[in-house]
Order: structure tokens, then sequence, then C-alpha cells
């Protein structure tokens, strides 16, 4: 094969040759390996947090004191149909898996971008943010939630590792396996926004 051709049918990355920054070859066969390894990350990381729901609550709590920070900052979304439903993901790895949209802070990252991308990655769904509904404090474990009505404005969803699933539920006909204080903040954001 000439090494035109090989080019062609390859790709090159960097390495070191004794000291000195050079280029070798890699078939594309160490490609179809990557994407192999990726494809079973993606696998285990499924079986994973399906374990992980399966875990007792207390477990839970304990892991989340153990790695997180002291006092964590997160965003939520809540999103209204025509007929005031609201929408709720179905969480892979939550105990009680259904839930409203809702995700951490990146480092510098402001709330409002936050709910965004986190929405975004979740469902590969775009949203806009119509205002900030409230900021909630949870005492219990150290959590402060910036918490936004928004709506979609394009997308369809797609299954990612954390969301199975996402379904529009009359606000008085909310699924069992949901945090009561989520159906609360609910319940209270119908009375604020006249939904």
């Amino acid at each position: 094969m000439s090494d035109e051709r090989m080019r062609v049918c390859s790709f090159f990355y960097w390495t070191t040759d004794h000291g000195r920054l050079t280029t070798k070859h890699c078939s594309w066969s160490v490609v179809c390996r990557l994407w192999s390894v990726a494809y079973c990350y993606n696998a285990l990381m499924k079986i994973l947090l399906r374990i992980w729901r399966m875990l007792p609550l207390w477990v839970h709590f304990f892991a989340a004191k153990l790695v997180r920070p002291r006092f964590r900052a997160a965003v939520a979304a809540l999103v209204f149909d025509e007929q005031g439903r609201i929408l709720l993901f179905k969480h892979t790895y939550r105990k009680f898996e259904w839930g409203i949209p809702a995700g951490g802070l990146e480092h510098r990252e402001q709330p409002a971008d936050a709910i965004i991308r986190e929405f975004r990655e979740e469902t590969g769904m775009q949203i806009e943010i119509e205002r900030l509904l409230t900021v909630v404090s949870a005492r219990e474990d150290h959590h402060i939630s910036m918490v936004y009505l928004c709506r979609i404005v394009s997308g369809e969803f797609k299954e990612s590792l954390e969301i199975s699933e996402i379904k529009y539920f009359p606000v008085d006909e909310m699924p069992a396996m949901m945090l009561t204080t989520e159906k609360e903040l609910i319940k209270w954001a119908v009375k604020e926004c006249g939904r």
C-alpha cells in the first residue's frame, strides 16, 4: 500500500521518541476499538446507575455527603404545557425516579446557563427561560436551588444515561415515585404562575 493511501486509511497521533515529538501510524482498528470502549462505557454506566437506584435511600444521602462539596448549588426547570400539565423526567439513577429537570452548577457557570445546558444534555431539547421563580434552600442536605419557569423551544427527546423518559402530568395526578418536596414546589408554582 502506498504511503499516500496509508494516510487516507489511517490517522496519526503524537508520541515522544527519545525526547523528540514525532507522529506514529495508527490503523482504523484502533478507532474501532476506541469506539467499542466508549460503547461499553455507556452500557456499563446504564447498569451502574440502575444498581445505584436499587440501593437504600440512606446510602444515597451518605454517599452524597461524602463526595459533594459542603454546600451545593443547583438549578431546576418547571415546564408546563398549554393544558397546565407539568413536565417530569424519569431518572435512571434515583430511588424516586420521577422528578423535575434539575442539575448542578459547574465551576464559574451562571445559573441560567446551567439549566439550559442540563436540559439539553439530558434530553437533546432546547429550552428558554421565562423567569426565575424562586430560590430554595434545603437545610438537611446543605443545598440551594434556583428554580426557573421555562418553555421548550426546539428539539426532540433523546434518551440519555440519566433520563429514560419524559412525560407531562396533570398537577393533581403526579406519580407516586416522586419526592414530596418537588410535588409541593410544583403546586406552589401553579398558584404563583396562575397556571
